[in-house]
């Protein structure tokens, strides 16, 4: 039988004043950070940067107000003429060169078997942050939905763990569903366990202006196999729910069938909009992840470079 365990609260969690588990979330993030750029490092041979030289001084457009920037960024004229939303005024490089991370925190992150190499939260962490630092290498911007503003520091990896650690929020599943500016990217790491329809509203709300994406979903090699055998108990890492199985060898067969289903909605939820999805199990290197995701980002904007240039002839 597969030992398992999930983490409870405070392990999981980022920022809280109360947390005294030796293996709480907080207390990882400077090895989850070195992790990250040893990995990063590895990577950058061969990736090379896309920001083009400009003065980055043209008004682009104005883009909804993200949670977590500072008000003085708000345009109060234009947020005047909305009584919904605030708004930013964004520079053409702001606009051309961001990549949006959010990484998951929620409940059920904090699964892990013996078959896995981290916890699904911790490897998220690592690849997010891994990215970032790869990103920034590139010569591009990096922020975090709802914690940081867009930013092309060296310092990137502390700056985004650093924000981690001081978020007070309780974790939600899904990022805030604001419309993202065009020419942008997001880069959604989850296990995306969540009903498949708020998934595909999120990306279409996400999509709205014609920003990109890229979902990674981290899944523990024991959510895709489900190799267990005899009675078992499922509990609902989200809720109180729990289900007796009598016949757990039979009920796997449902289980992978349904988690089959479920990718492929989610899947196609993504190319509706000509974002990119990809699974990644926690038993595998973080490694892979991350070229993979590095091709995908790369491939997508050699191909926007190529309409753009298409139009422009």
């Amino acid at each position: 039988m597969v030992k398992v365990r999930v983490l409870d609260t405070t392990e999981r969690a980022v920022g809280n004043r109360h947390a005294t588990g030796a293996l709480d979330l907080a207390r990882r993030l400077p090895r989850l950070a070195i992790e990250a750029r040893r990995i990063a490092a590895t990577a950058a041979h061969g990736i090379h940067g896309r920001r083009q030289a400009g003065s980055g001084e043209a008004f682009w457009q104005f883009r909804a107000f993200m949670p977590g920037e500072p008000a003085h960024r708000v345009d109060w004229r234009r947020s005047a003429r909305d009584d919904e939303r605030y708004y930013v005024r964004e520079r053409e490089w702001e606009a051309a060169h961001t990549v949006w991370l959010w990484i998951d925190r929620s409940a059920s992150m904090g699964f892990s078997s013996a078959l896995a190499q981290a916890p699904k939260v911790d490897r998220a962490v690592v690849l997010g942050l891994a990215l970032a630092d790869l990103l920034v290498r590139g010569g591009e911007r990096v922020g975090h939905i709802g914690l940081t503003n867009p930013q092309a520091s060296r310092s990137i990896v502390d700056r985004v763990a650093e924000a981690l650690a001081a978020d007070k929020g309780a974790p939600a599943d899904l990022p805030p569903p604001l419309p993202l500016a065009p020419l942008t990217e997001a880069v959604l790491i989850s296990d995306f366990l969540t009903p498949a329809p708020r998934i595909k509203d999120a990306i279409e709300r996400m999509a709205a202006r014609g920003a990109g994406g890229h979902l990674v979903m981290v899944l523990d090699p024991v959510e895709e196999t489900f190799p267990f055998e005899g009675q078992a108990v499922l509990a609902e890492l989200e809720g109180p729910q729990t289900l007796r199985v009598g016949d757990a060898g039979s009920f796997g067969a449902l289980v992978r069938e349904r988690m089959a289903a479920h990718r492929d909605a989610i899947r196609e939820a993504c190319a509706r909009r000509g974002w990119t999805f990809a699974v990644h199990r926690t038993d595998r290197p973080a490694s892979e992840a991350l070229l993979s995701l590095a091709a995908r980002i790369a491939e997508r904007d050699a191909g926007m470079a190529g309409a753009r240039i298409g139009a422009g002839t």
